[in-house]
């Protein structure tokens, strides 16, 4: 979703001074959320999240005192973040901050469609959350007029890029949470992301709990599945540019490894400070594990499965690879929030689990 640049509402009288500024940014950055996930997705420099998962659970009980009262207090790569009552009027703007609020009880008054879903602005496991429609806000660069219009007394910018002048233009106009410490560029887990949405919003035990159950439902979906135990995977994609890997610390491989799978040595081995790693064609053979998972990134599947050099990977060839042909699917994979996490668990576990069959029966 691109940033609309024309506001209808007028500008909040604080804001003015900013306007040129605003203008100027929005000119620079014009790239749509749907972009930035193929961005993410190859070769872009977001770093990884290795420490989420650790940090989930102290964060979870160093603030667990502050949590269902107010003021409520977040600790912020900014500093404690206050929100002295009750919001009534919250603008989600992070990487899935919506859906952690709406899953939490709380419906957004604006939000961010990162991945372009259209609509309500959510993936289809949140579909029906909303009693009214939020208001569209862009993206990578937020019309921060129209959020003033909106009147917030809270924006969550909890998983976003930790751009500190994005940060110190939405606190002029109300309470906001941002990353936390070691968060930038979207390094947050989902139950971080989840422990602090709930905090900021005074539900800290109900959050608590909805990490509890999913976490709940990853251990019992690895525990139907023992032959995930140990066996490599490769999580890559393909877009218009070429071929990429995710490095263990990051979501996607976060959500297999919680499985039980291990990430493929030899992609971790090449990984630096990215959040992928890009795969040549001339390497392709980089991608071979025990299982691939491939998702198509503004291509079709077919680029990827008609591709002949994929096809004569051994893993390939043994139908050890599974691609993503719906988009529910990927972006399930791509929103990693505590509710798109229970859907792919759901839909994506079986289809991992009728590859290795289908490879074992194959190969026996």
């Amino acid at each position: 979703m691109s940033p609309d640049t024309k506001s209808p509402h007028s500008p909040a009288p604080h804001l003015s001074p900013l306007r040129s500024a605003l203008r100027t940014r929005r000119t620079r950055r014009t790239l749509t959320g749907a972009l930035v996930l193929a961005l993410l997705g190859t070769v872009a420099a977001c770093g990884s999240s290795s420490d989420d998962a650790d940090s989930a659970s102290a964060a979870q009980s160093s603030t667990s005192s502050s949590a269902g009262a107010f003021p409520a207090k977040v600790a912020t790569k900014f500093g404690t973040g206050t929100v002295s009552s009750q919001p009534k009027r919250v603008v989600a703007l992070g990487w899935g901050d919506a859906e952690t609020a709406l899953a939490l009880g709380v419906q957004p008054v604006g939000e961010s469609d990162w991945l372009a879903f259209g609509g309500d602005g959510v993936g289809p496991w949140a579909k029906g959350m909303y009693d009214k429609s939020p208001e569209k806000i862009g993206t990578l660069e937020p019309e921060y007029e129209k959020i003033a219009a909106l009147k917030p007394d809270l924006i969550l910018d909890v998983k976003s890029s930790g751009d500190q002048t994005r940060y110190d233009i939405l606190s002029k106009i109300a309470p906001t949470i941002g990353v936390p410490k070691g968060g930038d560029q979207y390094k947050i887990s989902w139950q971080r992301q989840t422990t602090m949405v709930a905090q900021a919003l005074g539900l800290g035990a109900e959050g608590k709990k909805l990490i509890s159950d999913t976490e709940a439902k990853s251990a019992a979906a690895a525990k139907a599945h023992p032959e995930f135990k140990d066996r490599t995977i490769t999580v890559g994609s393909r877009t218009s540019s070429g071929w990429g890997a995710y490095v263990k610390g990051t979501a996607r491989i976060d959500f297999v490894q919680a499985l039980g799978f291990r990430n493929n040595p030899k992609v971790d081995a090449k990984a630096g400070s990215a959040f992928s790693v890009p795969v040549s064609e001339e390497n392709l053979e980089l991608l071979d594990a025990d299982l691939i998972v491939m998702a198509p990134i503004g291509v079709k599947a077919t680029k990827i499965t008609s591709d002949p050099l994929y096809k004569s990977l051994p893993a390939v060839k043994t139908g050890h690879s599974v691609v993503f042909d719906d988009p529910n699917l990927s972006q399930a994979f791509a929103t990693n929030t505590v509710l798109s996490v229970g859907y792919a668990l759901e839909h994506v576990v079986p289809l991992f689990a009728k590859a290795l069959t289908q490879t074992q029966t194959q190969t026996s």
